[in-house]
C-alpha cells in the first residue's frame, strides 16, 4: 500500500490542486482545491476515489476558492491551514474582488492544523509542519513513507513564495525552507502550489534563493 497523487491545475492562476489517496482503501483528500471543482470531481471519479476531506496549506484565494462549495456538496470536513491564516480566510470576499474572481465567501475550517499534527488519508498518514513566511499560517504536509511533500507556496521549482503580502516575511520564509524542509532529506519530492515538481536536493543545489552549495548528484 502507498500514497498516490495526481496534480490538477485549476483557476486562471494554474494552481496545483493535488488529489492524494491511499491505494489500498481508495480513500482520498484534495490539497488546496482552489476552484474548477467540476474538474476535481471528475478526476476523482475517473480514479475511482472517495474524497473524505479537503486540506488547505494556506488561505490565499487561488488555493482555497473551491473549498466551501466542495465541502458542502460532498459533506466532508476542511482541515487546515494554521490558525494564523484565519484573517486570509475571513478576507476572501475582498480577495475575490481584488483578483477579479467570482465572490468567495469567508469560512473557517473544521480543524486548524498545528506543527506536529498528523492527517490520515485511508491507511496513509501525513505529518504537518508550520512553515510561515509566505503567509503566517502556512503549513506543509509530508509523508516519510511515500517520500513526498505538499508545500503550497513556500517553495517552487527554481523559486520561493512571495513575501510582499500582509504578514509575509522574507527571512521567516527562508528559515522555514532551510530549517523545516531541508531536514526532510534531499531525495524528497515536493509538489509546489504552482509549476512543476522537484526535489529538495535539486533546489538546495540550484535554486537561486535557497541554494547552499550542495553539489548536484
Amino acid at each position: 500500500m502507498s500514497l498516490q497523487f495526481e496534480i490538477v491545475p485549476v483557476t486562471p492562476f494554474q494552481q496545483n490542486c493535488s488529489i492524494i489517496w491511499c491505494d489500498e482503501t481508495k480513500e482520498a483528500a484534495m490539497v488546496d482545491p482552489g476552484g474548477d471543482i467540476h474538474l476535481l470531481k471528475e478526476k476523482a471519479q475517473q480514479l475511482g476515489l472517495t474524497v473524505t476531506k479537503l486540506i488547505l496549506t494556506h488561505g490565499h484565494l487561488d488555493h482555497v476558492g473551491g473549498t466551501a462549495p466542495l465541502a458542502k456538496e460532498l459533506d466532508i470536513p476542511v482541515i487546515g491551514p494554521h490558525k494564523e491564516d484565519a484573517f486570509w480566510l475571513q478576507g476572501l470576499p475582498r480577495q475575490s474582488e481584488m483578483f477579479g474572481f467570482p465572490l468567495t465567501e469567508a469560512f473557517d475550517p473544521d480543524q486548524w492544523l498545528e506543527e506536529g499534527d498528523t492527517v490520515t488519508v485511508g491507511n496513509q498518514t501525513l505529518s504537518v509542519l508550520h512553515t510561515p513566511g509566505h503567509t503566517p499560517g502556512h503549513v506543509v504536509l509530508y509523508s516519510d513513507e511515500a517520500n513526498v511533500a505538499f508545500v503550497g507556496d513556500v517553495l517552487f521549482n527554481g523559486g520561493i513564495g512571495r513575501t510582499d503580502f500582509p504578514k509575509g516575511d522574507y527571512q521567516t520564509l527562508i528559515d522555514s525552507i532551510k530549517g523545516k524542509l531541508w531536514p526532510l532529506g534531499n531525495e524528497m519530492t515536493f509538489i509546489p502550489g504552482h509549476g512543476p515538481i522537484s526535489t529538495f536536493g535539486r533546489e538546495r543545489a540550484s535554486n537561486p534563493f535557497v541554494a547552499d552549495e550542495m553539489p548536484l548528484y
